[in-house]
């Protein structure tokens, strides 16, 4: 083993104690998309301690900041992801990210001018359905990287994202609200429009390909069972193969909708909850270096069962893949049968198995940072 990934190693062994505390702070303090002002701080602050400069509120997003350390030809970007899900908390495992991203940069911050490195680490908030990083990257962010890096958790290791591309979207109807028993004729039932829409949907998924998915949640379905609902509301995802897809699907599916407010009189807006989030596009050369990397460190990579589909979920990290190149690996944190977006697997992303992945992933993530700068050096 070379000097700088020893020494890489031991950083992150040295840190296991401070990335800990930082996972199980973040865990137990768990903060939705654009509200997390706590985590970012805290995860800038384990940064700052270690001599990184940092600018929060980072290009006028209140939950965004950027570290950066070293002066290198190559510009490495590593991203924290710290909000929790509704109702959920870290049930995927995001505070498992932002110490896996503070390990591996505090990890090679010592070896940077030697290394050639210049170390961006971005505090990326809403990657839970409001696209932050997207956000970012309209505002100029990550232009120009050699790289960009995360590790997310999983029930089991898997090397290589294939996430869905997917659109998030506000939908309402509004109707006319009417006594239930004594005037039922003067209303308009908002809530029977998206009753319409949903079995359109359900008809339709049987001309949807595989790679399509569809769903949603009503957030409103009326104030009283003896008053016509004036108002419904509900949060629908699109899912699909590539964006070409998705806008394709996206036009069925507003069918579906419209046929709601058709059928029933009520008006229909649906309104954008963010930028569709894009397919991602893996830097080969990048990947392969981690799998190197995670596999000398004893890990071993899922080779197909049902359990590694976590690497299909969406994320905006795919948007970025489509601007610099950009790896997604997952690390295992012995969590089955719980899987991600379970309270159960919220569980399992603090203890010893979820820590040992912690671990794992920092130093991977920090050796393959100074593969990929030895291979930029000898191009040069």
């Amino acid at each position: 083993m070379s000097d700088t990934r020893l020494h890489a190693a031991r950083t992150v062994a040295a840190d296991a104690e401070r990335l800990i505390q930082l996972s199980e702070q973040l865990h137990a303090h768990p903060e939705t998309a654009w509200q997390e002002h706590r985590s970012a701080r805290w995860v800038a602050e384990a940064l700052d301690e270690a001599g990184f400069t940092v600018t929060s509120a980072y290009l006028g997003l209140e939950t965004a900041f950027l570290a950066t350390y070293g002066s290198g030809p190559f510009r490495l970007g590593l991203c924290a992801e710290y909000d929790a899900l509704p109702g959920l908390g870290h049930a995927c495992g995001h505070n498992l990210i932002s110490a896996i991203t503070v390990g591996a940069a505090r990890a090679l911050a010592p070896l940077a001018d030697a290394a050639g490195l210049t170390i961006e680490v971005y505090g990326t908030p809403a990657e839970e359905g409001g696209g932050g990083k997207i956000e970012l990257l309209d505002r100029g962010a990550f232009a120009g990287l050699d790289l960009a890096m995360m590790v997310h958790p999983a029930p089991v290791d898997v090397a290589e994202a294939e996430p869905f591309a997917v659109s998030h979207s506000h939908i309402t109807y509004q109707g006319k609200a009417a006594h239930a028993a004594a005037y039922p004729e003067q209303g308009v039932n908002a809530a029977d429009a998206f009753t319409i829409a949903q079995v359109a949907m359900g008809l339709l998924r049987q001309q949807l390909p595989p790679t399509v998915r569809v769903h949603g949640v009503m957030t409103n379905g009326g104030e009283a069972p003896n008053a016509i609902p004036a108002r419904t509301e509900g949060r629908w995802y699109v899912r699909a193969e590539s964006l070409a897809q998705l806008a394709e699907t996206e036009e069925k599916v507003r069918r579906c909708f419209e046929a709601g407010a058709l059928a029933t009189g009520a008006t229909l807006d649906i309104a954008p909850e963010s930028k569709p989030y894009a397919e991602f596009r893996t830097y080969e050369p990048a990947l392969q270096a981690y799998v190197s990397n995670a596999e000398a460190l004893g890990r071993v990579f899922d080779p197909g069962t049902p359990a590694r589909r976590m690497n299909r979920a969406s994320t905006d990290m795919g948007n970025v893949s489509q601007i610099v190149p950009a790896i997604h690996p997952y690390v295992g944190i012995g969590s089955l049968p719980a899987l991600n977006h379970q309270p159960e697997f919220a569980a399992h992303c603090v203890g010893g198995d979820a820590e040992k992945a912690l671990l794992d992933a920092a130093t991977a993530l920090a050796w393959t940072a100074l593969d990929m700068a030895v291979v930029d050096t000898a191009a040069r």
